[in-house]
C-alpha cells in the first residue's frame, strides 16, 4: 500500500474533564487550540484534580489510526530526552508506525485537553520539542519511499518548518494533504496558509466547519465550493451532520454514525485516518467518507484520541472497512 508520512507536532495528551467556568476563565473561548508557554501550563494543570495522560498529536493520532486500520505509516517529529519522549516512541512502536523521530534536551510537548460535560475539548498546547524542528530537518531521505505527505495545520505556526515541508514535497513530487487542525490557525497563519495554495501545492484539504467558516467566511456546502480551487479534494467535516467531500465539481455529503459521545478529542483525526486510508486504496468518495464516520464514531465514544482493541474490532467487521 501507499506509504504516508505524518508531520507534525509530537505531543502527549493530558486529558481532564472540566465545566464550562473553568474554560471561561481560561479567556480563549470554548472548543479552539491555544498555544501556552510552560509557566501558564503548569498553572492551568496546577487547578485540575485529575489528568489522564495519553500519547497525542493531531498528525500522529491520524498516523497511528491510519496504521491500525493496515496502512503504511511513518512519522517525523522531535521529542524531548524524558519519560514523555519514552511513552511517544513506544506509542509509534505499538502500532505499528516507522519513526522518524529527532530529539532534543527541551521537554516533549504535550497538550492539555479540557473537557465539558457536551464532549467539546478546548486544546491548550505547550509546543516543547516539536517546535525546535527546523528546515535542515527534512532532507531528500526523509521522503524516501513516502507516497503522501499528511501535514497538521498547527506546524504552521513555525512557518520555516512548514515552508520547508511544502517545498520538499513540491520537489519530491510528493502529494500532500493538509488539515487545518483549528480555526485559530486559519485565522492566525492566513498569509502563509494562501501562499501555499497559490503554489498549488495540495491535493487533499481538510476542514471543520468552523475552520471552513474561518477560511471562507460561509458555511457548509458553500465553504465547501469555495474551498474546491485550492486542492484536488475538499472536505469540510460537520460533526454529528456528517461530512461534506468534493472532486473534480461532484460533491458528495456522508452521514455520521449516531453514538453517545463523551470526548471528541481526536475525532477529526481519526476521521482523517479512515477518509486517507480509503482514499489511497483508490476507494469511492462516499466508501471513503463512510468508512472515516465510523472510525470517528469509535474514537468519541472513549476518553482521548486512542481507539480501544474493541473499537478496532467493529471497525474491521464493519461494511464500510471491507472491499
Amino acid at each position: 500500500m501507499k506509504k504516508v508520512l505524518g508531520v507534525g507536532a509530537a505531543l502527549v495528551d493530558m486529558l481532564s474533564e472540566v465545566n464550562d467556568a473553568w474554560v471561561n476563565a481560561q479567556g480563549e473561548g470554548k472548543g479552539g487550540m491555544t498555544l501556552v508557554d510552560w509557566p501558564r501550563m503548569d498553572r492551568m494543570l496546577a487547578t485540575l484534580d485529575k489528568t489522564e495522560t495519553v500519547p497525542g498529536g493531531s498528525a500522529c493520532n491520524t498516523i497511528r489510526g491510519l496504521a491500525k486500520l493496515g496502512g503504511n505509516a511513518a512519522f517525523l517529529s522531535k521529542v524531548g530526552q524524558d519519560d514523555l519522549g519514552k511513552l511517544f516512541k513506544h506509542s509509534l512502536a505499538d502500532n505499528e508506525v516507522e519513526s522518524r523521530l529527532l530529539e532534543s534536551t527541551t521537554p516533549t510537548g504535550r497538550v492539555l485537553s479540557a473537557v465539558t460535560n457536551d464532549a467539546q475539548r478546548s486544546m491548550y498546547t505547550f509546543l516543547g520539542a516539536s517546535s525546535e524542528v527546523v528546515p535542515a530537518d527534512i532532507k531528500s531521505a526523509t521522503l524516501s519511499g513516502i507516497d503522501l505527505i499528511y501535514i497538521e495545520g498547527y506546524i504552521a505556526y513555525n512557518s520555516p518548518w512548514f515552508s520547508a515541508v511544502v517545498a520538499a514535497a513540491r520537489k519530491a513530487g510528493t502529494a500532500i494533504a493538509l488539515d487545518f487542525g483549528a480555526f485559530n490557525v486559519v485565522n492566525d497563519c492566513r498569509k502563509l496558509l494562501d501562499e501555499t495554495f497559490a503554489q498549488g501545492s495540495i491535493e487533499i484539504l481538510i476542514a471543520n466547519d468552523d475552520e471552513a467558516k474561518a477560511f471562507t467566511g460561509l458555511e457548509g456546502e458553500a465553504a465547501l465550493r469555495k474551498m474546491m480551487p485550492y486542492a484536488k479534494v475538499a472536505v469540510v467535516k460537520l460533526g454529528k451532520d456528517g461530512a461534506l467531500i468534493a472532486r473534480d465539481g461532484e460533491v458528495v455529503r456522508v452521514p455520521a454514525f449516531m453514538v453517545k459521545a463523551v470526548d471528541t478529542t481526536g475525532a477529526g483525526d481519526l476521521w482523517a485516518a479512515g477518509f486517507l486510508y480509503a482514499y489511497l486504496k483508490g476507494l469511492s468518495l462516499d466508501r471513503c467518507g463512510m468508512l472515516a464516520s465510523r472510525v470517528a464514531s469509535e474514537v468519541v465514544q472513549v476518553m482521548g484520541p486512542i481507539i480501544p482493541e474493541d473499537g478496532w474490532q467493529r471497525i474491521a467487521a464493519s461494511a464500510e472497512a471491507k472491499n
